[in-house]
């Protein structure tokens, strides 16, 4: 079978990371029957470098239409000015609602944890990213958080089923709604609703964000899967990954009711694009879940087998102590590939 997927490469070292992802899901395919069809397209600033109108053209979006699935790398955003995320924008245009960040320990990247596996799920379209900001007056600012039933009640939903299939027994999900009772307080009704008609057999609890922040770092151990509005969960979900070793080993996916684009979760890291430094692992990581979710939606094992062949040979690499400079070992991102492909 060939499956059709949009390839885009970001900014930064996104194009650097993107190719040894692409290098090693080929490798790891050949020989089985299946492949991909990798369509190239353009986001971010490399959009604009390329002559396109837009951070995020048209045509970037209407591929992912089109085929359903993208991998993608980092896109810059700018802090304190200049335009708008193109991560929000591009969720928002496939109304990706449902971000889905596994945190797990790995043998060979020794942290203060050893027992972390965890799930961050995130709902992706509202509260403060919502991005509806006014200035008032002269130095006076408002961000207006929105929280909508719909929205809380299918994030919910999405939670409690990505729970079940994965035999996880417990969602926490975290809020502030001892502060914000009515937008926090509708995520966590709406949470409790569905767990109670239709996912009874899974345990929930709820914590106060701040607290659970407390809780996580004394012992990541105890969680299975975090429920979180948009803020918290993107801030919860770059916590976690210090405890496994960073965002360098942490991958990332969001869904929509059609589409899904998974990317990593760090940023472009313009000071050593280029350089050939570039862990390649957090992407790669993205795409054995692309491979799942693939998989899934087209009955086709070999591509499960695929994922599991590289999750394997990545994790021997790291036990073998071949790893990028951010982990502690010397490889750059072509020969940590290349480590990866030797042991498919």
């Amino acid at each position: 079978m060939v499956h059709g997927c949009v390839l885009i490469p970001g900014d930064g070292i996104g194009p650097e990371v993107v190719g040894a992802a692409r290098r090693i899901i080929d490798a790891a395919l050949e020989g089985t029957g299946s492949s991909m069809d990798w369509v190239e397209r353009d986001a971010g600033t490399a959009a604009l470098d390329k002559g396109h109108a837009s951070l995020l053209p048209d045509e970037t979006v209407d591929a992912i239409l089109q085929r359903g699935t993208a991998l993608k790398g980092p896109c810059t955003t700018p802090i304190g000015g200049g335009f708008s995320s193109v991560n929000v924008a591009l969720r928002k245009r496939l109304d990706l609602y449902g971000a889905v960040r596994p945190v797990r320990s790995l043998a060979g990247v020794p942290t203060r944890y050893d027992d972390v596996d965890l799930v961050v799920v995130r709902e992706n379209t509202e509260g403060l990213y919502s991005g509806i900001e006014n200035e008032i007056t002269s130095g006076v600012v408002t961000s207006l958080k929105v929280a909508t039933e719909k929205a809380c009640t299918r994030i919910a939903r999405f939670a409690f089923t990505y729970a079940r299939d994965r035999g996880i027994d417990r969602v926490t999900a975290l809020h502030k709604a001892n502060i914000m009772k009515l937008s926090d307080g509708l995520f966590i009704r709406c949470a409790r609703t569905v767990q109670e008609a239709e996912f009874p057999e899974i345990g929930y609890e709820e914590l106060i964000i701040d607290a659970a922040c407390m809780r996580l770092v004394q012992d990541p151990g105890r969680f299975q899967l975090l429920l979180c509005e948009n803020l918290y969960g993107d801030v919860v979900s770059d916590l976690c990954a210090g405890f496994v070793g960073g965002l360098g080993v942490t991958p990332g996916a969001n869904f929509g009711a059609e589409h899904a684009v998974f990317e990593a979760v760090h940023g472009s890291a313009p000071d050593i694009a280029g350089q050939g430094l570039a862990n390649p692992l957090a992407i790669t990581m993205s795409g054995v879940m692309m491979l799942n979710h693939l998989s899934v939606t087209t009955g086709d094992a070999s591509l499960k087998d695929a994922g599991a062949r590289i999750r394997d040979a990545y994790d021997a690499a790291l036990v073998a102590g071949e790893k990028t400079r951010d982990l502690g070992g010397d490889l750059g991102t072509d020969t940590f590939t290349d480590a990866v492909i030797r042991r498919l």
